[in-house]
């Protein structure tokens, strides 16, 4: 095509049809937003006071986090409201709407947001151009599950020309490659046990629950791992580069490193948009525990409608702040070898609470794993589990290669060989022709 703005039609027109596949009613969302958003930007940029600068800030704030309000957390907060007034004898007739949530409107909302954030900020000019805005809240390769790209990265990007890049090419095959394998070989093989176990764990005692829940932290690592990858790889076919999402963070020696290696888009939207705004450590060693534990509550909500997440994030905060406390009294930020294991076990009981349905149900779990009956080593099917340990094997295998090349992934497709190029990915599409099923959606189009 002859210049950016004929790429950035189609890749529009791309992005709303992509998007209007799930259902074309919530393009309206999308299109609300963008509008709010392009507007607030150019008039928080044109206000001569401080004073209008923050007033189309909160319009932007209230008309993007209304509609996350209502369509994701509404149902969660009157249902809450009904409980509590039934501890105490008051029946509440139902408050619920019957609205269904929107795929990836907690991706778009962040990403938008920090948009009008940043303009407000000084950090960020607004574009005048309506397409090219359009096309950056509506990428298709990242639109429903991420990462959340800041508008400093992506805009420029689409305001110019992209062309072909054998080298981006390369790299972008081959990392569509190993998202899927992540996916397809490795997350839906061990959610199939995982499933199986979380379905009725009443049944099953410590070992097969601890297994079951093993599993499920490489099942969600790899799964939406395996997404970011295929969002990164594709975004590259067409000339665009995203930012590192995952960075082996199970290789971590303390909750604060984990934090800085998973989920890193919004790990440090979090950190940027939320933590600093309520004051980061900046006003005492009191109220940087307070934000610390505010930032992950609100990151865990931000999840899902559901206490369970709450509590998820509840106990990443408080470790995290533990750590801050412990770290003020050392040298070294983080716990030595020992760290490995001990940000292991944290992040694996954190995750109960993300995989269950419920908080009776994590607190069935959490009492059973914490009951010690190891006596029967093993409930379920042992060839699913054979099988499902094999390509965990083969897939923390990888990361080490990854981790020993000290190379990362995005940048890993480029720098081999041809030879090891095609090796690699031959492999990888014979796996996925062995293991293809269309049973499973990504674990994060929930968020």
């Amino acid at each position: 095509m002859k210049n950016h703005k004929q790429q950035n039609i189609v890749l529009l027109i791309s992005s709303y049809i992509f998007y209007a596949w799930w259902d074309w009613r919530f393009l309206s969302l999308i299109l609300f937003s963008s509008f709010v958003d392009y507007v607030s930007g150019l008039k928080i940029e044109a206000s001569n006071t401080q004073t209008g600068k923050k007033r189309w800030l909160i319009i932007s704030l209230c008309s993007n986090l209304g509609l996350l309000a209502i369509f994701k957390y509404y149902n969660f907060f009157a249902n809450s409201f009904a409980d509590l007034m039934g501890t105490v004898g008051w029946q509440v007739n139902d408050l619920t709407l019957n609205i269904i949530l929107p795929v990836g409107i907690s991706f778009y909302t962040f990403q938008t947001l920090s948009y009008t954030i940043d303009i407000y900020r000084g950090q960020f000019k607004p574009t005048k151009d309506v397409i090219s805005f359009l096309t950056y809240i509506s990428f298709f390769p990242q639109l429903v599950a991420g990462p959340i790209e800041r508008a400093s990265n992506l805009l420029p990007q689409i305001e110019r020309k992209r062309t072909f890049k054998k080298q981006w090419f390369n790299e972008g095959v081959f990392q569509i490659l190993v998202g899927l394998f992540r996916k397809i070989v490795i997350a839906d093989n061990l959610g199939t046990y995982v499933d199986a176990v979380y379905f009725n764990p009443e049944i099953h005692n410590s070992s097969t629950l601890v297994l079951a829940t093993f599993f499920y932290a490489f099942q969600i690592y790899y799964d939406f791992s395996g997404y970011s990858d295929i969002a990164i790889g594709t975004a590259k076919l067409l000339g665009f580069k995203f930012h590192q999402n995952f960075n082996l963070p199970y290789f971590s020696k303390s909750i604060t490193e984990f934090w800085r290696k998973w989920h890193m888009s919004l790990s440090f939207w979090l950190r940027d948009y939320l933590y600093i705004s309520l004051g980061g450590n900046r006003k005492g060693i009191k109220i940087t525990y307070r934000n610390l534990m505010l930032t992950m509550l609100l990151g865990g909500l931000w999840h899902g409608s559901s206490w369970n997440f709450v509590i998820w994030g509840g106990i990443h905060g408080l470790a995290l702040s533990c750590e801050k406390f412990i770290f003020s009294f050392k040298k070294n930020k983080d716990f030595g070898f020992l760290g490995y294991i001990y940000t292991f076990i944290v992040v694996l009981l954190s995750w109960v609470f993300f995989r269950a349905p419920d908080l009776g149900t994590s607190a069935t779990i959490i009492k059973k794993i914490l009951s010690f009956d190891f006596l029967m080593p093993f409930i379920g099917d042992f060839n699913n589990v054979a099988i499902s340990v094999l390509m965990l094997l083969l897939g923390i295998g990888f990361d080490f290669y990854i981790r020993l090349k000290k190379v990362h992934l995005e940048d890993l497709g480029g720098q081999l060989s041809t030879v090891k190029l095609v090796t690699f990915a031959t492999a990888i599409i014979m796996l996925l022709n062995l293991f293809y099923s269309t049973s499973n959606n990504f674990i994060y189009f929930q968020f």
